[in-house]
């Protein structure tokens, strides 16, 4: 591997922990990175070497929240175990899907969610849970079921689709939801983890480096969302899905 190639995909991994501490979908940077970069892997390959290396930064960013930010524990819990079971089955599922269908999804679900977040400009900036007791944990479970499938079935985007969730179903402001949405996902990505090791599809030469810098970017952008609140949040989850609809725009449509 080129040494200027190690250090874009390390730099890409530190931004991608970075953006997946503060709005979720670190994976939505480094999963189109690995693609372009390495193009002779496989789709599972290329998500199995992400879970690796975002799982770190995911967690690092999840205890700076559970630290400093309040969370309802029993929700993120009922939501965290049923992601975990979903996320492991999904892992077994992702073989199914080829490369050529993996990719436009992507795209779709990422400007469905810039035009929701765009239009809605109030949303997330207030904190006003809309369900509480038994509808809070069925809703949770659901969420988490959905997501977690989501997660180790297709991978990418998962920490943005449950902040996502969070916000808009159970109307919890974007400080709260992406504190929430970090814990699940740190659930559901270790859950999938296990069934990346039993199928041998990480590619540890590049994961463990990616890793290291991944878990810097998570430790950074917790601080940084922790500080800003919820508006910070909201600009950078439309910035960043912007400029990956282009991205991803041009890889699919754009190239000769």
């Amino acid at each position: 591997m080129d040494y200027w190639i190690c250090l874009l995909i390390c730099l890409g991994a530190a931004f991608a922990g970075f953006i997946d501490a503060v709005v979720g979908g670190g994976g939505l940077v480094q999963v189109p990175l690995l693609f372009i970069l390495f193009p002779e892997f496989s789709h599972v390959q290329v998500i199995a070497t992400n879970r690796f290396a975002s799982i770190a930064g995911t967690t690092v960013a999840a205890i700076q929240y559970i630290r400093h930010v309040g969370i309802d524990t029993t929700f993120v819990l009922i939501a965290g175990i049923s992601a975990g079971l979903s996320s492991f089955g999904g892992t077994f599922a992702m073989g199914l899907v080829s490369s050529a269908v993996f990719k436009p999804m992507l795209l779709c679900i990422i400007v469905v969610l810039a035009i929701y977040t765009f239009v809605k400009k109030d949303l997330g900036i207030e904190h006003a849970p809309s369900y509480n007791g038994k509808r809070l944990w069925v809703m949770s479970a659901f969420i988490g079921a959905a997501l977690g499938f989501y997660n180790g079935f297709i991978g990418p985007g998962t920490g943005t689709l449950l902040v996502f969730a969070f916000v808009t179903i159970l109307q919890v402001g974007f400080l709260q939801g992406s504190a929430s949405a970090k814990i699940v996902n740190a659930m559901a990505d270790f859950a999938s983890l296990i069934g990346f090791f039993i199928s041998g599809s990480i590619v540890y030469k590049i994961a463990v480096p990616m890793m290291v810098c991944n878990m810097l970017g998570g430790y950074i952008g917790s601080k940084a969302a922790i500080l800003k609140g919820n508006r910070f949040i909201r600009y950078v989850f439309l910035f960043v899905l912007t400029l990956l609809i282009a991205r991803m725009s041009w890889d699919l449509f754009g190239k000769p």
